[in-house]
């Protein structure tokens, strides 16, 4: 399988019918948003449950959220779909109830890409994903103690 070089540079992979153009720079972009957590979430979670058994059940959540996010990366990897479907579910619950709306969207999502077929749109979304539960477990210990 070879590369064949037509006029002005365009290139065809050999075999794959895939052309495309030589560039020099290749912009890599940002991806940045700010993710924002439901206080009265929390709010209800310690009214409920005490400052000490909340605190425990939180720290808890963190971790099993922490651990699903890698397991989620590592089906998809794997290509474990119907795996990767179940704990990007049971992440979006463990989010929603903390108040980490927005981690919780992005994991419905995961499933819905999955569930579609879009690969593409399928890596996209699951990159999301480990940005923004990224950004979630690190914007979760700014939120003033109770």
């Amino acid at each position: 399988m070879g590369t064949a070089i037509g006029e002005n540079g365009v290139r065809a992979l050999g075999g794959f019918g895939i052309w495309g153009v030589t560039v020099e720079h290749v912009t890599l972009l940002k991806q940045s948003e700010r993710v924002r957590l439901d206080p009265d979430r929390l709010d209800e979670l310690y009214l409920q449950l005490g400052q000490q058994q909340a605190e425990d059940v939180v720290c808890r959540a963190l971790e099993e959220l922490a651990a699903r996010l890698t397991h989620v990366e590592r089906f998809y990897r794997q290509g474990k779909t119907r795996e990767m479907r179940k704990c990007a579910r049971s992440l979006g619950a463990i989010a929603g109830q903390l108040g980490m709306d927005a981690l919780a969207r992005v994991a419905r999502d995961v499933g819905g890409c999955s569930e579609a077929g879009d690969a593409v749109a399928l890596a996209a979304v699951l990159a999301r994903l480990l940005r923004v539960g990224e950004m979630s477990l690190t914007e979760i210990w700014d939120v003033p103690a109770y």
